[in-house]
């Protein structure tokens, strides 16, 4: 009802008194779709009931709730749940069960065993835990209806329970269920354990492609599956019906790894989700690897535990795990004696799978206390995000009641001149990250004070990066919703009330804040993660300095040859070394320079900026690129060589910027 209501243009909130959406999925998994929810422009409020309605003129004006707060509303829907219609049951002497309805047996008989009940009103046993369940669906109930025809007509037929497989539409996503959730499991006393996977709906080298996360429940001795719940954008339907079918024939999650599905890179990928959340949880069971859980962490000992992130330094730092230490996987060989063996080490990625390939790397190393964070740092942030929310609107409740009642603001007087705004449409779509955000930065610094922009963007990520940005740079977003796969947002630049934007000292404050990072490698791949962040700094108001040293230089190498004096020495590191960002070798799979021609390939398909595109929005957006003087000249590069822009600089010129920086990047 939210989703249809709100997309006819009524402004619409949903008022939850548990802490989520959708009781059948559990808590890590509703809270994906809190965040789409509200990235999609409806209001959530969760933890607060309604205590009563307000009216006036006879007809609803406000909902009031628990915790104090009063929402206007025009109409309200009731939306609290079934129970089952049994009065004409109860009329007809017939035996009511301890959830309110009829009880029957496997033959669908009642107490009486010459009437039947099928549906949404008697009590059918729960195919997982044996017990009672009312689950109100189409699908148990159309079969309770042959069975209960076979049983009549004479043949032998009997209902061997539901599994509440069920699915439901939430704007741009799906979720969907089948079997027990966690909190079933652990009320009934049923032994199990979980795993998470975050896995392309089908081959992410295929156009289109979209996560999906999955929670796969099951028995931790032998691995029978007790549960799964799907969250996802495309192809949830058929794995979750998979994953029905094999719960229904009692299969374990090593089935799940055989099961032969249908793959070409459209649909699937050769191993498709359901055989990967199959291995996973079979990883688990077999000892291959030890996890631990999100709501784990917390409860660490951080003086005996050593968190390692084994992400790209650029995942870390865009958010990392608090005190954890970052080696990228890639790194970790050469690196193992920086990581104590007299501490348990808790390592994570971003999904779970280099984590893994962590693990096994410590396991074989002689490490004994190891463990991979289940579902990585995306399952792990999107609970902190749904925490640091509560606990915002929870102070938020607070502090409105306390301040009592609203405070009309006074009426503007006539003679006050009203401010002259202007309107602006950029539009960003095909861009992908820092694109987006770059193109904003851009058009706010031709806009004055309370003009209000409106940018079109198809990145995924642009939902939270374009509220990060507004929040660091003091600009208010007004309005942010989808419309298929296009993000619209609505931006007022600065605040009401407030002096312009370059005089508010938030802004001024941030922008004496500075990033500084030292690109110490030639390779494509790490060059363009430099530039990116760097990029993405300055759009946010930062000073940027980037201190090009040793192989890094090469990047700021002009492509063509320049004719200066150089030694014999100076000659041969020229020839040996790449002339210029476009000759720049990948730092895994170069494969004899076809590796940097596939990524930049890839790169022109996805729209994505090429490292030459970023170098020159680097300098439009004033990040200052410095040359390390005495690399230059042990290796031979002359400043001629360099592309325009480039500043000449020592050791004195990176420790002064270090020294003035709130982040400071070794690539």
């Amino acid at each position: 009802m939210a989703e249809n209501i709100h997309q006819l243009g009524i402004k619409t909130t949903i008022i939850e008194a548990s802490k989520q959406v959708l009781p059948p999925l559990d808590y890590d998994m509703a809270v994906f779709l809190h965040k789409h929810l509200r990235e999609s422009g409806v209001e959530l409020v969760l933890n607060d009931a309604v205590a009563s309605f307000i009216q006036r003129d006879g007809t609803v004006s406000k909902v009031s709730l628990s915790s104090g707060r009063e929402i206007p509303t025009d109409m309200v829907i009731m939306s609290v749940g079934v129970k089952p219609e049994v009065g004409l049951a109860k009329m007809a002497g017939l035996a009511i069960g301890e959830r309110g309805g009829i009880v029957v047996n496997e033959q669908m008989q009642t107490s009486d065993p010459h009437i039947f009940a099928i549906g949404d009103a008697v009590e059918a046993k729960d195919y997982i835990t044996g017990e009672a369940a009312l689950i109100p669906l189409a699908g148990p109930a159309n079969k309770q209806g042959r069975i209960v025809a076979d049983v009549i007509a004479g043949r032998k037929a009997a209902y061997s329970g539901t599994q509440g497989t069920a699915i439901a539409k939430v704007f741009g996503l799906v979720a969907a269920s089948t079997g027990a959730n966690e909190k079933t499991l652990h009320k009934m006393g049923i032994p199990y354990t979980v795993s998470y996977t975050h896995l392309g709906d089908h081959a992410s080298y295929y156009p289109g492609s979209s996560e999906m996360h999955i929670k796969l429940i099951f028995d931790p001795e032998d691995g029978r599956i007790l549960g799964a719940q799907i969250i996802g954008r495309e192809g949830v339907d058929k794995r979750i019906d998979v994953l029905a079918a094999a719960l229904r024939r009692k299969e374990t999650v090593f089935h799940l790894q055989e099961i032969e599905l249908a793959y070409a890179p459209p649909f699937s990928s050769a191993k498709d989700p359901v055989n990967l959340a199959g291995y996973t949880a079979g990883n688990i069971i077999n000892g291959d690897m030890e996890v631990i859980y999100w709501h784990e962490i917390e409860q660490l000992d951080r003086e005996s535990t050593l968190l390692l992130d084994v992400r790209t330094a650029a995942e870390y730092e865009v958010g990392h795990l608090p005190g954890a230490v970052n080696i990228p996987l890639q790194e970790l060989r050469e690196r193992l004696s920086e990581l104590p063996k007299g501490k348990e080490i808790i390592i994570y990625c971003r999904v779970g799978f280099r984590g893994y390939l962590a693990y096994r790397i410590l396991v074989q190393n002689g490490f004994k206390k190891v463990r991979n964070l289940s579902g990585g740092w995306l399952t792990y942030k999107a609970l902190l995000d749904e925490k640091r929310l509560g606990e915002r609107e929870q102070v938020v409740q607070e502090v409105s009641a306390a301040a009592g009642p609203a405070v009309k603001p006074a009426i503007k007087s006539s003679n006050e001149p009203e401010q002259q705004t202007e309107r602006l449409r950029i539009d960003a779509c095909g861009l992908q990250c820092p694109g987006p955000i770059v193109k904003v930065f851009e058009t706010m610094q031709e806009m004055k004070n309370g003009d209000i922009l409106e940018v079109s963007a198809t990145d995924p990520g642009f939902v939270s990066d374009i509220k990060s940005w507004c929040d660091n740079t003091g600009n208010r977003l007004l309005e942010i919703k989808r419309e298929g796969n296009v993000i619209q947002a609505v931006i007022r630049k600065g605040q009401i009330g407030q002096e312009p934007l370059e005089s508010d000292s938030s802004l001024n404050r941030l922008q004496d804040e500075q990033n500084t990072l030292v690109v110490f490698s030639g390779d494509l791949d790490k060059a363009i993660a430099s530039f990116i962040i760097a990029n993405g700094s300055a759009s946010m108001g930062k000073k940027v300095t980037m201190f090009f040293t040793f192989w890094g230089l090469n990047i700021l190498r002009k492509a063509q040859k320049t004719p200066v004096k150089k030694n014999f020495m100076e000659r041969m590191f020229g020839w040996m070394m790449p002339r210029g960002s476009v000759k720049l070798p990948l730092s895994k799979m170069n494969m004899l320079g076809m590796g940097p021609q596939m990524i930049r390939k890839i790169m022109q398909q996805k729209n994505v900026s090429s490292l030459e595109e970023l170098i020159e929005q680097a300098k439009q957006l004033n990040v200052q690129m410095v040359a390390c003087n005495m690399t230059m000249d042990i290796i031979g590069i002359k400043k001629e060589e360099l592309i325009d822009g480039v500043e000449i600089g020592g050791v004195a010129t990176f420790l002064n910027a270090a020294d003035q920086s709130g982040t400071t990047l070794f690539i």
